[in-house]
Parts: C-alpha cells; sequence; structure tokens
C-alpha cells in the first residue's frame, strides 16, 4: 500500500479542499489494489463479451489507473492551493473506463451478460463508497459514470419486461450505500470521541506527572538547602570539639568530648548522604576527570578498613587480578566512595572470618579498560527476597540494622546511581549462611598500561667529595631557585645576580669556582657581562658555562667566543652541568676540553 505522508501537508482550511484531501488519501491509499480489481472484472467480462473485447477494456482501464496513480501522487502536495476540484475530476474521468465495463456486459450476446453487468454496477458503487466513506460528497460525483450508465441501460429498456425490475435494483442499491456511508460515519465518530478522551486523559496524566515533579524538585531543593544549612553549625560544633580537646581537661570531660565528637562525626555523615541523594535527583552530581594512579587509590581505598577489620578481628585480604593498567583518567573521589561504602558495609555487617577485595581488569582495546571491583565478606548472606529492595533508598534489609548499626539507608542508593552516572553498575550475589559478594563495574580510560619508571635522581655532589663556589647568574626567579637547591643539596655555596650588570659588580670582587650565566637578561646581557668578566677582576680565568634556550650552532660558537668554557641548554640537563662541575678543578682548559669532546651539551 502507498502512504500518505505528503496529504497532511495541503490540507486545506476549506470545507471542499479538505474532502478533496480526505478522498485523495483513500485514493491513495488503494491504488494497488485497484489493478487487482480490474483484472478480477477482466475475467468476468471474457466469459461474456470474448477475449478481445475483455483484453481492450483491462489494457484500457489499467493505463487510465497509471495515470491517474502518477497524476495523484504528483499533486498531492497541492490539495490545499486550489486543486481541490481536480483530483475529483480526474477520479470520475478515470472511473469512466471502469464504467464500460458493465455497458459492455449488458449489450453482448452473453445471456449471463445483464445479470453480470448488474453485479458489476453494484459493486462499482460499493468500491467507490467504501473507499471514500468519509467523503460522500466526493463519492456522489466520482460514482456518476457508473450512475450515467445505469441510465442508459434504463433508456434501453423502457417499455420491456425489464425495465421496472432494473429499476427496482436502484433504491435497492441506494439504500445499501446509504447505509454503508451512516454505519462508517457513526463508528468513525465514535472512534474520533475516544480519540479525544483519550487526548483529555493523556492531558491530565500530563498535568499530574507535572505536578508530581514539581513537588519532588521542591523535595529536592528543600532537603539539599537544609543540608547545606546544618552542615555549617555542625562543622561549627565539630571544629570546636576538635580545638577543645587540644585544652587540658579532666577524664570525664573528655569522655563527654568524645560522645560530641563521634555524634557529630555520625550526623554529618549522615547529612553527607542526603545531600549526595538530593544532588543525584536533581542531576547536579558532579564528577571530576583526572588521571589516576590505580596503586594510589588502591590505598586510599583499603586504608581506613585495613584497621577496622582487624579490630573486629577480622583477615582483610586484597589483590589484583588481568591486566593491570598503571594509569587511568576517571573520578577518583567518587570512584572511592561508591568502593568505600561496600568496603564498610562489610566490616560493618560481618561479625566474624574475612573480607577479600580484588580489582580484576578486563582490556576492552588499548585505549579502554573494564574494572571489576568486588567486596566479598563471610556475613549471613542476603535472602533472595531482601536482594530486590536492598538499593530502594532509606531502605535497609533488617528492620533492627537501622537501630543496631545506624545509617539512612541511602548508602546503596547512592552507591548504585553513582555508578550508573558513571556508566557502571553494582551486581550482587548472596548465599544464606556464607556471605555476600558486591561487585562495582566501571569503565575507563587508559593513560598508561605501563608504569613509567622514575628517572635516577643527578646528584649534585663532585668527585673528591669537595664543594664549589658557584655564581648563578639568572633572571628568573623559579630557575634561579631551582638551580640554587640542586647546588646546595651538595654543600655548594651559591651566591646570584639577576642580570648580567650586577654579575659583573660581584664577580670584580669576589673569586667563584665556577660562573653560570644566563643569556638572555634585562639591563646587560649574559654574553656582554662574560666579556666584561674576563677583561680583569677576580674571575678573569675562572670557567663560565652560558645557559640558552637556543640550539643553534652559531649562538653556542656566540657564546664560546664571548669567553665562556661551556654551552648548556635550556631546559638546563642537570646530568651535563654535574660533569662539567667535576672538572671545574682543572680550570678552563678541562672545562673547555670536556665541551670539545662533545661529553656536554653541543649545538644540535
Amino acid at each position: 500500500m502507498v502512504g500518505s505522508e505528503g496529504i497532511g501537508k495541503g490540507l486545506a482550511t476549506d470545507k471542499d479542499a479538505g474532502e478533496a484531501a480526505i478522498a485523495l488519501m483513500a485514493i491513495l491509499q488503494t491504488q494497488y489494489l485497484r489493478y487487482v480489481i480490474i483484472a478480477s472484472w477482466a475475467l468476468g467480462l471474457v466469459a461474456t463479451v470474448g477475449w478481445m473485447p475483455a483484453l481492450v477494456w483491462f489494457i484500457g482501464t489499467l493505463g487510465a489507473g497509471a495515470v491517474r496513480g502518477a497524476f495523484e501522487k504528483r499533486m498531492a502536495g497541492k490539495v490545499g492551493a486550489g486543486w481541490g476540484l481536480i483530483f475529483p475530476a480526474v477520479a470520475t474521468i478515470t472511473t469512466g473506463a471502469w464504467a464500460a465495463a458493465p455497458l459492455m456486459a449488458w449489450f453482448s450476446p452473453s445471456p449471463f451478460g445483464q445479470s453480470l453487468a448488474v453485479a458489476l454496477l453494484i459493486s462499482g458503487y460499493v468500491l467507490v463508497f467504501a473507499q471514500l466513506r468519509s467523503s460522500p460528497r466526493q463519492a456522489i460525483v466520482i460514482s456518476s459514470p457508473y450512475g450515467l450508465v445505469a441510465l442508459g441501460i434504463l433508456a434501453s429498456l423502457w417499455g420491456g419486461p425489464l425495465f421496472w425490475p432494473f429499476l427496482g435494483v436502484i433504491p435497492f442499491t441506494a439504500a445499501g450505500m446509504f447505509v454503508l456511508v451512516t454505519m462508517t460515519m457513526l463508528r468513525e465518530e465514535r472512534i474520533r470521541a475516544f480519540q479525544e478522551h483519550q487526548s483529555h486523559l493523556i492531558a491530565e496524566l500530563q498535568a499530574a506527572r507535572d505536578k508530581a515533579d514539581a513537588a519532588n524538585n521542591a523535595k529536592s531543593n528543600f532537603l539539599g538547602i537544609i543540608s547545606h544549612e546544618l552542615r555549617t553549625p555542625m562543622n561549627g560544633v565539630l571544629g570546636a570539639a576538635q580545638l577543645l580537646s587540644a585544652t587540658r581537661l579532666e577524664q570525664i570531660q573528655r569522655d563527654y568530648l568524645s560522645i560530641i565528637r563521634n555524634s557529630g562525626d555520625n550526623l554529618l555523615s549522615l547529612l553527607n548522604d542526603i545531600l549526595d541523594m538530593t544532588k543525584i535527583e536533581a542531576g547536579k552530581m558532579t564528577f571530576e576527570l583526572a588521571d589516576v594512579n590505580l596503586n594510589d587509590l588502591h590505598g586510599r581505598v583499603t586504608g581506613p578498613f585495613v584497621a577496622q577489620a582487624e579490630a573486629k578481628g577480622l583477615e582483610f585480604v586484597s589483590h589484583f587480578t588481568g591486566e593491570q593498567p598503571s594509569v587511568v583518567r576517571g573520578d577518583p573521589l567518587r570512584v572511592c566512595q561508591v568502593i568505600q561504602n561496600l568496603l564498610s558495609n562489610a566490616v560493618k555487617f560481618t561479625e566474624r572470618g574475612r573480607i577479600e577485595y580484588v580489582i580484576h581488569s578486563t582490556r576492552v582495546n588499548d585505549k579502554r579498560v573494564r574494572f571489576d571491583f568486588s567486596v566479598t565478606d563471610s556475613g549471613s548472606g542476603i535472602t533472595q527476597e531482601d536482594l530486590a529492595r536492598l538499593f530502594q533508598p532509606f531502605t535497609q534489609v533488617d528492620a533492627s540494622s537501622t537501630r543496631r548499626f545506624g545509617g539512612t539507608g541511602l548508602g546503596l542508593t547512592i552507591a548504585r546511581r553513582m555508578a550508573n552516572i558513571m556508566g557502571g553498575d553494582i551486581a550482587v550475589t548472596s548465599e544464606i549462611g556464607v556471605g555476600s559478594t558486591f561487585t562495582l563495574t566501571v569503565e575507563a580510560e587508559v593513560v598508561e598500561w605501563s608504569a613509567v619508571e622514575a628517572a635516577a635522581p643527578i646528584h649534585a655532589q663532585i668527585e673528591n667529595g669537595g664543594s664549589l663556589s658557584v655564581l648563578v647568574v639568572e633572571d628568573h626567579p623559579v630557575n634561579r631557585m631551582i638551580l640554587e637547591a640542586w647546588l646546595a643539596s651538595a654543600g655548594h655555596a651559591t651566591a646570584s645576580a639577576e642580570n648580567g650588570q650586577i654579575a659583573v659588580d660581584v664577580a670584580r670582587d669576589q673569586a667563584f669556582d665556577l660562573i653560570i650565566m644566563d643569556v638572555n637578561m634585562p639591563v646587560m646581557d649574559g654574553l656582554s657581562a662574560t666579556r666584561l668578566i674576563r677583561q680583569d677582576g677576580a674571575n678573569a680565568e675562572t670557567p663560565i658555562a652560558v645557559l640558552s634556550a637556543s640550539a643553534r650552532r652559531e649562538d653556542h660558537m656566540a657564546g664560546l667566543d664571548a669567553g665562556a668554557d661551556a654551552y648548556l641548554n635550556k631546559p638546563i640537563d642537570f646530568a651535563a652541568l654535574a660533569v662539567l662541575m667535576n672538572q671545574v678543578g682543572g680550570g678552563r682548559v678541562a672545562v673547555r676540553a670536556l665541551q670539545e669532546q662533545g661529553e656536554i651539551s653541543v649545538a644540535a
């Protein structure tokens, strides 16, 4: 069947165009079915008029139907633009081809011809009015060729014995068409009324949903505000209690203070749970992405619970399995919060036995990894009925747990919703009398699969164990501080200058074992300062190493021509500087020989 998506675009506001649109929709939706009916009528004609006339009628009617279908598709979008009368006109013309069939059958010599003609006339009317049942005016116009054929047949029967019987068929057929149209209109009216009632119910449900959402949002906002407001004075209470604990107190006062702090910590924990829940419901829970080292994360997660488990006499075991990356990208705070909730419950609800924490890693691809953080306890276990409500808010499996252990019953709910927001989930398996296993499954982006080995530290000590007197000339305070700190770590004495002019003034009177000279500085650059130092003063023969961010050979040669003995690139290579410092005892000749041998930085 052909759809009618284009019809709705052309619906006109006037009544005639609207009826034309309805008629066209019905015609388009049944255009393939009409070819089946044409073929069946042609078979009936074969029995009355013979093969050749039936074939001619079949080809002609088929061609008229094809032309009509193409025209209807092309003009479908123009129904509401003044084309409302075109469609019934085209349909009426092509119906004339159909109406030729009962005319041919009536005047055929076959004794069955007249019966077939009456059947074809009635079926033709039924087809038109059934197809256009929602538009009876259009149906009357389009079926008019059948009426003309009926009048022609009736005229040929004037004065004969069949005139009145044939005339009696007309009101019979009209009554049938009237019943068909009336029943169809009543049925469609009921359908329309039902749809309107359904639309009204949907509108009421939407309004009720909006009210419920507004009430829920108001509740969440209230809880969020009150949680924030309560946290402020509670932080003041706990802070004052902590300050009070640092004063001299009697033992009974310390006991009372301990009760205040423990109660305050518990209340603050409850407020945090409520605040997290309201943030999740409001969609305001924030997640920060950062590079996370798994070993560091493991220490942060397990640290507090190892001692708690040991205090209860429980064995705490943790280990890694699978292909573990070194660094991943995620939110360590939220991941820790979820896992620590699982570990806290495991320690809280386990009286004897062990807690096992396993991190299993599965490589998804080179950039993704899936983690299964499993926490297994040897507690009493959870029944299948209780598992169904385990993650519901404000619910604990055992009602006595609230009085025994405290808590809001929000922990697992918050943990699971956080896991869902991170694209993961929490699953649980449990067996009564054996224990439970909670597993957080979440994926993360891999930053490094293998840990990068830390570079070996470069020490500033020289081979004979002595110390040097070094003048550091550098305009950038951070670079100057780093150089001085590195030299001081090995006991070397340092003096500093912020520019070349200050360096010249200092070097005129105070002798140094080594001068480290930056090139680009304000007031006086390093090369000009080097030339002046070489002219006279206490450091005319002191080895000078110039520093520059330039790696060009001509810049290096300019530094050496200015009187420097070595050239070091920025960022400074401390290994090369350490090699140079071990040659300072041999004077400028030893340092220049080192430069020429290429054992310290040379031009690229």
